[in-house]
C-alpha cells in the first residue's frame, strides 16, 4: 500500500486544505492500468483528515481489497456550505472529487464509489449519498449524528446552539432542508432507482443512539435498502475500529452496478 499526504489549495474554500489517501501499490514491474474503486472515508467534528490512520488499521484492512480511500478534511463543518463561514459542502460534493481524480487513478463509475464516516461524517456520509444517489453505489454512517438539528435549538448548551446556527442558520428552517438527511431520504425513496445501499450501525450506550433508531425506522419505513447493525458499544474508537471492518466486508465491491 502506499499512503499519501496530500496539501493542496481549495479555489472553494479559498484555503489550502489537506488529504491523506491511500492507494493499492502495484506489483513489482507492473504498471496499473485502471482506474480504483474508490472510499470517501470521512471524519468527525473533532478530528481531522488524520484519524482514521491514527485510531483504526484501516490501511491494513484494505490492504487485500485493491481499494483506495480518500480521507479529506472539513473542519466542524457538518459537511455544510455554513450560514456563517465557508463552502465545506460545495467542496465535499464538487470540487474534492473532481481534484482528487486529478491526481490519483480513481474511478468516476458509481459502482466503485463508496462514502463512510462516523459521528458527524456518518451525515456526512449519508447525506452525499442520498443527495447524488447516482454518484455512490453505497454509504455507511458509524454512530452518525443523524438528527433533526432542529431540536437543537432547545439545547441548554448555549455555545452549541450558536455553533449549530452558524452552521445551519435558523434551525427552525432545517427541517425539509438539503441538509436533512430525512428529508433526502424521501426524495430518494420517491424518485426511486437509482437507491444506494445503505449500512447503519450504532452502539448501545452512544448518546447518539436514539437518533439513529429513529433514521432506521425512517428508512425502513421508506423500503430504502438498509443493513442495520447494533451491539454493546460507546461513542469511542473500540468501537469504530471494529465496525469499519465490518463496513468493509459489506462494501459491494464485487458485485455493484450502475441500477
Amino acid at each position: 500500500m502506499a499512503l499519501f499526504h496530500c496539501n493542496f489549495y481549495s479555489s472553494v474554500l479559498n484555503l489550502s486544505v489537506s488529504m491523506d489517501v491511500i492507494l493499492p501499490q502495484p506489483p513489482p514491474g507492473e504498471q496499473r492500468n485502471h482506474k480504483l474503486p474508490v472510499l470517501w472515508l470521512l471524519h468527525g467534528l473533532s478530528d481531522d483528515h488524520t484519524i482514521w490512520q491514527r485510531r483504526t488499521s484501516i490501511e491494513r484492512y484494505v490492504e487485500p481489497m485493491n481499494l483506495a480511500v480518500v480521507m479529506p478534511a472539513v473542519d466542524r463543518s457538518f459537511y455544510t456550505d455554513m450560514a456563517q463561514g465557508n463552502r465545506y459542502w460545495t467542496y465535499i460534493s464538487e470540487e474534492l472529487p473532481t481534484l482528487a481524480r486529478s491526481f490519483f487513478p480513481l474511478s468516476e463509475r458509481r459502482a466503485e464509489n463508496f462514502v463512510a464516516g462516523l459521528s458527524m461524517g456518518g451525515y456526512g456520509a449519508f447525506k452525499l449519498a442520498l443527495t447524488f444517489p447516482e454518484r455512490y453505489a453505497a454509504a455507511a454512517s458509524l454512530s452518525g449524528a443523524l438528527r433533526n438539528f432542529a431540536e437543537d435549538a432547545n439545547s441548554e448548551d448555549p455555545a452549541w446552539v450558536a455553533e449549530m446556527t452558524r452552521i445551519f442558520g435558523d434551525l427552525r428552517c432545517f427541517p425539509g432542508s438539503p441538509n436533512d438527511v430525512y428529508f433526502l431520504a424521501e426524495q430518494v425513496a420517491r424518485r426511486g432507482a437509482p437507491i444506494p445501499r445503505l449500512y447503519q450501525c450504532c452502539g448501545t450506550e452512544d448518546f447518539l443512539y436514539s437518533d439513529n433508531l429513529r433514521f432506521k425506522a425512517h428508512a425502513e419505513t421508506l423500503g430504502l435498502p438498509l443493513t442495520y447493525e447494533e451491539g454493546p458499544g460507546d461513542h469511542v474508537w473500540s468501537y469504530w475500529d471494529a465496525m469499519i471492518q465490518r463496513v468493509l466486508a459489506w462494501l459491494p465491491l464485487q458485485n455493484g452496478d450502475e441500477s
